[in-house]
């Protein structure tokens, strides 16, 4: 069998490629980058599209060809600069469920999710669910899995939170921590997937992938905070509503920029409404439990490598307000005090040029500032920033040696710039 998984670099979409592949079928990769796709997962074919720009049925006849199967993985948690929910979640899936019948491919399953409802309160679950009703009246064998809380060992979304959250160091703030959920090991739902595809059980079947005991946020992130040995939280305490609504709204504006942070209003809306499901479906479907909060997290490794990127996705947008702010920071002064600025040039060999040179470099910290906060633009920016600040460095060292000796330090406090902007460079990751 050969099936086409959307979604494939994705955290199920990996996992159910992993296992697919474990069982003998053949999968096809389709993600927005085959190129990515192919040098995250070089074993399997790729193909490479944007998912929200195919929105006719004929325009998934290329992707189809020699196709038996088709996995639905993908997913966006809520509009910004890559995402459009209503075309990616809902009218590329319904276009594509309609090129699976005229193709002849009839197997088909979709991940969905736990409260994906028409009346449901964020776009994500609305799309969600439109697109799993046209599933559901189509004329193909289809199965429908709604996952709760994925854990995994790839940390994208949910689990990047849960991680980035436990790694705060002596205290432990929390928002909505009573906030219900039930959680689902990523191999439990790549086996269900090979069940599906495989067996005629869960045709025309709608399962909740969820464990049977619920537990609140704080639960959840205690468990992983000891699952990374990190040392217990000496103080626990709950951030205000309108902290949390502030947090998300910043992030939503940051998702405008390219930034997918797992902290946007959808997934505190998600949380809020708690993520829960019909804990016996699954094992009556599949002969066996799935595993639970803890032994999900037992059989993951909890290493060094877990340990540091918890602690790096927490101080990530720091480091990159941080570095964005001083350059901006640093260009608008240069430019509201640029007589001051082009009087440092005066006898020196620039000085014809200095308030061309100040404006000049003004603008050019500013351009860096901003690069610095679009995620497209954030590593070409954080590079440039290293460049910039060495031409500074061996400018300033040409024309005014001596304020190396300066007791304030402007030569040596480039230094921890350049320093800062490397660590930026190289912690800058997407999906």
């Amino acid at each position: 069998m050969r099936v086409l998984v959307l979604g494939a670099y994705g955290l199920i979409g990996s996992e159910i490629v992993r296992t697919l592949r474990a069982k003998g079928l053949t999968v096809v990769g389709f993600g927005r980058s085959a190129a990515k796709g192919k040098r995250l997962a070089p074993n399997i074919d790729w193909v490479g599209a944007d998912l929200a720009t195919l929105i006719q049925a004929e325009q998934w006849a290329p992707y189809l060809h020699d196709i038996d199967a088709v996995v639905n993985a993908s997913g966006a948690l809520q509009d910004g600069a890559i995402d459009t929910l209503e075309n990616a979640q809902y009218q590329a899936i319904v276009a594509l469920i309609n090129a699976c019948a005229v193709s002849g491919i009839r197997r088909y399953v979709q991940i969905s999710a736990p409260g994906a409802t028409l009346e449901a309160h964020t776009v994500f679950m609305r799309t969600k669910a439109k697109a799993d009703a046209v599933l559901r009246a189509s004329r193909l064998q289809w199965t429908i899995l709604k996952p709760g809380l994925v854990i995994s060992a790839y940390a994208y979304g949910g689990t990047a939170l849960m991680r980035m959250l436990a790694a705060f160091p002596l205290v432990q703030p929390l928002m909505l921590a009573d906030a219900r959920l039930q959680t689902v090991a990523a191999s439990d739902v790549g086996d269900t997937v090979a069940i599906a595809l495989t067996t005629e059980r869960l045709v025309h079947h709608e399962l909740d992938l969820v464990e049977h005991t619920a537990h609140s946020l704080a639960e959840t992130i205690a468990a992983f905070r000891s699952w990374l040995g990190f040392e217990p939280a000496r103080l626990n305490f709950s951030a205000p509503t309108w902290a949390g609504a502030l947090l998300g709204y910043c992030a939503d504006l940051a998702g405008w920029l390219g930034w997918r942070s797992p902290l946007r209003t959808t997934a505190l809306k998600v949380l809020a409404a708690n993520v829960l499901g019909e804990p016996n479906q699954a094992p009556q479907a599949l002969g066996r439990p799935l595993k639970t909060l803890s032994q999900s997290l037992d059989a993951l490794p909890a290493s060094l490598q877990e340990r540091i990127f918890a602690r790096a996705q927490l101080a990530f947008p720091f480091l990159i307000l941080c570095l964005a702010g001083f350059w901006i920071t640093s260009g608008a002064i240069a430019l509201a005090c640029a007589d001051s600025a082009a009087a440092v040039l005066r006898e020196t060999p620039l000085e014809k040029h200095a308030m061309t040179l100040v404006i000049g470099g003004a603008l050019l910290d500013i351009t860096i500032g901003i690069g610095l906060c679009i995620r497209k633009t954030a590593r070409s920016a954080a590079l440039s920033a290293i460049i910039v600040s060495l031409c500074y460095l061996m400018l300033g060292t040409w024309t005014n040696p001596a304020l190396w000796s300066d007791p304030l330090g402007p030569y040596v406090k480039i230094i921890p710039v350049i320093a800062l902007a490397f660590a930026v460079a190289a912690l800058i990751e997407e999906r």
